[in-house]
């Protein structure tokens, strides 16, 4: 029985082009990777390198395929789910994803993580016209079908996630001095072009800004040097390692800024754990996805379910990792893109149900949010609520 697993490589591919005429009734079109019995599909993650915390979401994806496998699969195919390691670098990432592409024959590549890597591996998919569905990055980029027509993210922009921000300090503290820590990258660069641009002509409030290599060991030294501007509001462009790093080394040497965090590193067991959860109370970010160990959400339906699929999927995952929700979500919206598709699993139309998903809703989204795509639109998530972290989970601000 196809399974999800991590493996190397074997064989070659034959490309579909978008403008194919559709097949006739009662005729099946297949990508390459998709059978009678099954659909292929590649990735890649950081199981190493800097990035490595967010490995867990192939390790919730596997988990939540092979349980959907074991209940028949969609439409009759079973889920293989061919998931390699990048290490978070870019070369690395565009040679893992030629390979599942040119010898692994996957239908398509999903759930690739960060900015820079997506980034480079783009353009190679758009040029085969691949899908490249869901992409766990914020950068605008992903959100542009004129230019890019088979690559589609899936969480909130960065430029709407830092204007969003921009917003709120505008109206809480308009006179604020801001700092700001980000890594030097596409993704750090890109929130921090979106919080000057949420800011417009108040963009002079930002006093200092300081960056850092994803490779780099410690934040330390930024973070001294942006206390040295005097700032009051900190801006942590950060991932998960470099947060935690960043929020206790601004407590130890007891300057307490105002803080707001990238969504993405908004994670209690890979950010504020490692930086102190005492530390890390009052920091400040853009929910937009329940935390399933807020008290408030204790008695809800879909948390309850969602916990006890992780009991019986994961019994070792740490269920206070947020990674584990937004895995368990990716999934689930791959799913309904695979169920839409029916029996034509051509690669055009892999893409086109991807960008047809209509008041479609995720359990695990806040109340409120729901998912519409189209040709023209390719922002997946686009409800967010400021929520600050009290200690043991999150209070909408």
């Amino acid at each position: 029985m196809p399974d999800i697993k991590r493996r190397h490589i074997l064989a070659a591919p034959a490309l579909l082009a978008l403008g194919a005429s559709p097949p006739a009734r009662g005729e099946t079109r297949n990508a390459p990777g998709i059978t009678d019995t099954e659909i292929k599909i590649g990735q890649t993650l950081p199981y190493s390198g800097p990035a490595s915390a967010y490995g867990q979401l192939g390790r919730v994806e596997a988990a939540y395929f092979r349980a959907l496998n074991e209940a028949g699969g969609i439409n009759g195919r079973k889920i293989t789910v061919l998931s390699l390691d990048d290490g978070f670098s870019p070369p690395k990432a565009v040679e893992q994803v030629r390979r599942l592409i040119e010898q692994e024959r996957v239908a398509f590549i999903f759930n690739t993580l960060g900015t820079p890597i997506n980034v480079v591996i783009r353009q190679y998919l758009n040029q085969h016209k691949i899908p490249h569905l869901f992409v766990a990055a914020g950068s605008a980029r992903f959100a542009d079908p004129a230019h890019f027509p088979w690559t589609i993210g899936w969480q909130p922009t960065l430029m709407s996630e830092a204007a969003f921000y921009a917003k709120n300090v505008l109206e809480k503290t308009p006179k604020g001095r801001i700092a700001v820590l980000y890594q030097n990258d596409d993704f750090g660069k890109e929130l921090l072009a979106g919080l000057k641009e949420g800011l417009g002509d108040k963009a002079g409030m930002i006093v200092s800004e300081a960056s850092y290599e994803a490779t780099d060991p410690t934040v330390d030294s930024q973070i001294v040097t942006l206390q040295g501007s005097g700032a009051d509001v900190l801006f942590m462009f950060t991932y998960a390692k470099q947060g935690a790093q960043a929020i206790r080394k601004t407590f130890d040497i007891g300057w307490h800024p105002d803080k707001y965090i990238h969504l993405g590193a908004a994670s209690v067991a890979a950010t504020f754990v490692p930086a102190g959860l005492e530390k890390s109370i009052g920091v400040k970010t853009a929910g937009f996805i329940k935390d399933a160990t807020d008290p408030k959400w204790a008695e809800d339906a879909d948390v309850k379910a969602w916990r006890a699929w992780m009991t019986k999927n994961l019994p070792d995952a740490d269920l206070n990792d947020s990674i584990n929700v937004a895995g368990y979500s990716f999934a689930q919206t791959l799913e309904q893109v695979l169920r839409q598709c029916g029996n034509d699993l051509s690669r055009e139309n892999i893409m086109r149900q991807a960008a047809s998903l209509h008041d479609f809703r995720l359990p695990m989204l806040l109340p409120g949010s729901l998912i519409n795509t189209s040709p023209t639109q390719y922002r997946v998530i686009t409800y967010m609520k400021l929520q600050s972290f009290d200690g043991k989970g999150w209070a909408f601000v």
